[in-house]
């Protein structure tokens, strides 16, 4: 943008840049498989269990429903800050990133097989990236049993190295999987990531609309939103939603070696909390990260606003 202004000597013409716009890479943009790469060393990036080995849900196609290859999951081991690091990833666009017998399998699976590793002297750093709404309604009981699994492998793993949650959005992480992202040593998120054991419509379903209105995005994002989890002491980090932004969080958790003992763990705080609380009562986060004893959120547009791009 250009200014002119006259002098006694004339016509100066004054400069006035306007600041680059600064493009951010979305994390949020990355398929799984994507987003699994974007946090490796480059180059290192292996998949197991690809697509082109067909490990199809069986249960899928009697139901009119067309499989996907990988099932929604995807295995990639590599290194991560020149360690060996194996990274599970949901597909939260192929059925809403359920959890069903295939797919609930190969992310157990590969939790335990680094467990494993640990016990036999060869470290492993876990990275488990959520997008899921939790069980695949179709598959009910199968999806139940591989959460179950999935919270196990978790647990186990969790005595040896950090195992750090990522929940970036679009679809957030909801139901059984919620609780493997409480029991994660760390759990990262963004602004558009949303956490909760229900998500706002069910919860509307079942209590009413007068318990909660699914279509007040203001208090969908401030009760399960990124911000609002991490005010509140449920996520760890809250990053951008920039590849960079995710990869450093990750890394900085393994660097500092994780948060002791995991939230989840820390049974006798939860306990004292819930006694502080009135049920009678709405809280906000804000009241919410006072009664924890955290540091009460100054920025509450940052809690109800909703994020550029988040899911509707």
């Amino acid at each position: 943008m250009n200014a002119q202004t006259d002098t006694p000597t004339g016509t100066v013409t004054d400069t006035v840049r306007t600041p680059a716009v600064v493009l951010k890479d979305a994390f949020t943009e990355l398929s799984a498989r994507e987003r699994a790469a974007s946090l490796l060393d480059e180059g290192t990036f292996r998949e197991l269990l690809g697509p082109f080995e067909r490990l199809e849900s069986p249960h899928l196609a009697p139901q009119g429903i067309v499989p996907q290859s990988d099932d929604g999951a995807v295995v990639a081991r590599g290194t991560l800050g020149g360690e060996r690091a194996v990274v599970v990833a949901l597909d939260g666009k192929f059925q809403g990133g359920g959890i069903g017998e295939v797919n609930g399998a190969k992310l157990a699976a590969a939790l335990e097989l680094a467990a494993d590793d640990w016990e036999s002297g060869k470290p492993i750093r876990p990275v488990v990236l959520l997008e899921t709404g939790g069980i695949r309604l179709q598959e009910a009981n199968l999806g139940l049993l591989a959460i179950a699994d999935i919270h196990a492998a978790i647990v186990r793993l969790r005595q040896y190295t950090p195992v750090v949650g990522v929940v970036a959005g679009m679809v957030g992480c909801f139901g059984g999987m919620g609780i493997a992202a409480g029991l994660c040593t760390d759990l990262v998120v963004t602004r558009q990531g949303r956490l909760g054991l229900n998500g706002p419509e069910v919860i509307e379903q079942e209590a009413g609309v007068e318990e909660f209105d699914s279509r007040d995005r203001a208090l969908v994002w401030a009760t399960i939103g990124g911000a609002a989890r991490a005010a509140t002491g449920l996520a760890e980090r809250l990053v951008d939603d920039d590849v960079s932004a995710v990869a450093d969080a990750v890394h900085g958790v393994f660097a500092a070696g994780g948060t002791e003992p995991p939230r989840s763990a820390r049974v006798e705080d939860a306990l004292a909390l819930l006694a502080r609380i009135d049920p009678a009562r709405r809280l906000t986060a804000r009241d919410l990260a006072e009664l924890s004893g955290l540091p009460s959120p100054t920025d509450l547009t940052a809690l109800t606003d909703e994020p550029n791009g988040a899911a509707k």
